[in-house]
């Protein structure tokens, strides 16, 4: 069983912390990379980590780094990984990394296909081909239309994902379609069908569409609001509650800076857990930032299979 904690920070600036509840590390069953840092070729106005081609808060990880991550994770029982950023293909070593990662166990690549030329779908193609395990795109589109889109993710991404997206179709790929609900809660069955026809057009007749609420961090928090003081998880709300729905209970995240306890909070100090994987393995997590209310509410919104809202079809 998963460890439960209160746990009381030394900042007695913010009191509203003081009681915030506290979890361990049940199973150490997916690894996220940070591997190319906050560095992206877009500058989404959603982004909760405010990434973007000047962000370097968090450099790209090489391929040394991520391999030493990778022979760690195998004594820990690491089952899948997870490469997100910033842009991943932004890292011009991703594509050896996914060698590597192959290797092991199933890799997942969280990218706004926005850099798929066609030689890297095939690319990509033949690495799957070759390795017992699977290999995962999921593709960031947040909008059915080219103004819907590119509101948010700026001129131009629309076109060039959709075009990014139809590579990996022709290559074999079923790319994961994911999508920020930027709509009323009660309109996404219709954006579903609307992904459904949308998609069919590039030939990918039976799309994977993943719908994920908003994170109200970052540049989202800027663009619609922030998090209000009562969004927080208590202790109480944990009595009884399957923590298996936190990322932080089964998962960490590896930066060039150190680990974290998941690919949300890159930006809050309180969720760095260590230096080395190990220590990182060991350490509880404090549930004490705003942004952890949407994993309560949603299931563990970042992995391809959870209960996070909207549906995979």
């Amino acid at each position: 069983m998963t460890r439960i904690e209160l746990a009381v920070l030394d900042a007695p600036e913010e009191p509203r912390h003081q009681a915030a509840p506290s979890v361990g590390l049940e199973s150490l069953d997916e690894l996220w990379f940070q591997v190319s840092g906050t560095v992206c070729n877009l500058r989404c106005s959603h982004c909760f980590i405010s990434c973007s081609p000047e962000n370097h808060s968090f450099w790209l990880m090489t391929r040394e780094e991520v391999a030493t991550a990778l022979e760690a994770s195998v004594e820990l029982g690491v089952k899948e990984y997870y490469f997100t950023g910033g842009e991943p293909f932004m890292n011009r070593e991703m594509e050896e990394i996914l060698g590597d990662t192959l290797a092991i166990g199933p890799a997942t690549v969280l990218t706004n296909a926005t850099l798929m030329p066609e030689r890297r779908a095939w690319a990509l193609a033949e690495l799957a081909e070759r390795s017992p395990y699977t290999l995962e795109l999921r593709v960031s589109l947040d909008g059915v239309t080219k103004e819907m889109n590119d509101a948010l993710r700026g001129e131009g991404a629309f076109e060039r994902c959709m075009d990014g997206v139809e590579k990996l179709v022709k290559v074999g790929f079923l790319p994961i379609i994911t999508c920020m609900r930027s709509w009323p809660e009660e309109r996404t069955e219709g954006y579903l069908d609307d992904f459904g026809d949308l998609l069919a057009g590039i030939g990918y007749d039976r799309p994977r569409v993943k719908i994920l609420p908003p994170l109200l961090i970052g540049e989202e928090a800027k663009r619609t609001r922030g998090y209000e003081e009562t969004e927080r998880i208590t202790h109480e709300m944990l009595h009884g509650f399957d923590l298996s729905q936190l990322l932080c209970t089964r998962a960490r995240l590896v930066t060039a800076r150190g680990v974290y306890a998941c690919p949300i909070l890159l930006d809050s100090p309180s969720a760095r857990v260590g230096e080395t994987l190990a220590e990182g393995a060991e350490s509880d997590v404090l549930l004490g930032e705003s942004a952890c209310f949407t994993c309560y509410m949603s299931g563990a919104i970042c992995s391809n299979t959870s209960a996070s809202q909207g549906a995979d079809r």
